[in-house]
């Protein structure tokens, strides 16, 4: 089964105007358009070309193709203009134990847990600049970050002599308790100069404006500042504290909505359920970059990832320089560039930039024509 895949923008706050309107060739939009959802989860599935949504047909069909009610992933066009909050998805155990706690809570309820399930994900730059912020630094290095702020995070300092200390100073940055050092903080941003630091304390600047007094903002300090550039990846486990502050990407995760947030956002924080959750180990996030894909022809790449529950590959072709692409499950193609044909048996639907087909691992898929797409399924 080959079948093209559609569903509307969501207009997050901290969505753009314009890239994913310059991906699909189109003007830009009067309000923003933040994510794009190309899954079945209840929320907001995707249509299949007869109109039927994805979530009805993975309940009724999905058995035929190894699905257990539901795809294991989501995948997703994301474009943020502005910073997304600071969160944090927790591990298949904490997920199970914090929506038990919770099933008794009234419809209509704040929640900390939507589902039992964990949310480990990755995003892949599309733009040639994405940035992020994504685990803790270490020590040492945010020390020397904070001592360009001229005296105003001293406070700050004496709470990290060593790496142990980051997570008890993320939780008295988060607490309520700090926001005198907070703010103190934030002003001095205006003036400090780090030529180690330059880009941070930039991305920083930038945050403050958009969350002014927003303990966020100097958790962010502290947070290692990625920069991607056009098709590299960055992988996210369970506990590490992130967000993303700007750019275009194809951002694939299980299948969970399960977000603890801690800083940059409106909407509800539970500083002591995120504190239970968060893995303080700091270092570099390293950079995903994709390698040969088994099973598939030259051309597709594969992102490698420590989970089970979805792959993401990449398949780029030219006139001339076909590729063909192995299902191991249900799968999502989505274009990204050129123009790309993909066909299965003696079906075949073509794909511009934004649009999306769903296949079924009955064949290879054969891909022509001009262009990139990624493919996402579940993982192995």
């Amino acid at each position: 089964m080959l079948t093209t895949l559609t569903n509307a923008p969501r207009d997050y706050a901290w969505g753009s105007r314009t890239l994913i309107a310059d991906l699909e060739g189109r003007p830009a939009t009067a309000g923003p358009e933040a994510e794009v959802w190309f899954g079945d989860h209840p929320s907001d599935p995707a249509e299949l070309a007869d109109g039927t949504a994805l979530d009805a047909w993975t309940a009724r069909r999905g058995a035929e193709h190894g699905i257990d009610g539901r795809l294991p992933y989501l995948m997703k066009i994301l474009a943020a203009a502005s910073p997304l909050s600071i969160q944090v998805h927790p591990s298949k155990t904490q997920a199970e134990e914090g929506y038990a706690r919770e099933a008794d809570l009234a419809p209509g309820a704040v929640r900390n847990y939507a589902d039992d399930n964990h949310k480990p994900e990755m995003i892949v730059a599309l733009s040639d600049r994405f940035e992020a912020l994504s685990g803790l630094r270490y020590a040492e290095g945010s020390r020397r970050l904070l001592a360009s702020l001229g005296g105003a995070a001293d406070d700050l300092i004496a709470k990290i002599p060593d790496d142990a200390s980051l997570k008890a100073a993320v939780g008295w940055l988060l607490s309520g308790d700090a926001q005198e050092s907070v703010d103190r903080i934030i002003r001095a941003l205006a003036d400090a100069r780090s030529t180690e630091f330059a880009s941070t304390l930039a991305n920083a600047r930038r945050i403050a404006q958009a969350y002014p007094s927003d303990p966020g903002v100097v958790v962010a300090l502290l947070m290692n500042h990625v920069i991607l550039r056009r098709g590299e990846g960055m992988f996210l486990r369970a506990g590490l504290l992130h967000a993303y502050v700007s750019g275009l990407g194809i951002e694939i995760m299980a299948a969970s909505d399960n977000v603890l947030r801690g800083g940059l956002t409106p909407k509800h924080i539970d500083v002591d359920e995120l504190m239970s959750v968060v893995d303080a180990t700091p270092g570099p996030v390293p950079v995903v970059l994709p390698t040969s894909a088994n099973g598939s022809s030259r051309g597709v790449e594969l992102f490698p990832v420590p989970v089970s529950d979805f792959s993401l590959m990449r398949a780029r072709v030219s006139n001339g320089a076909d590729a063909r692409v192995a299902l191991t499950g249900v799968g999502i193609v989505l274009a990204t560039e050129g123009e790309v044909t993909v066909a299965q048996g003696d079906a075949s639907v073509v794909l511009a930039p934004g649009r999306a087909a769903l296949a079924t691992p009955d064949d290879l898929l054969a891909l022509s024509g001009t262009g990139t797409v990624f493919v996402a399924q579940p993982g192995v």
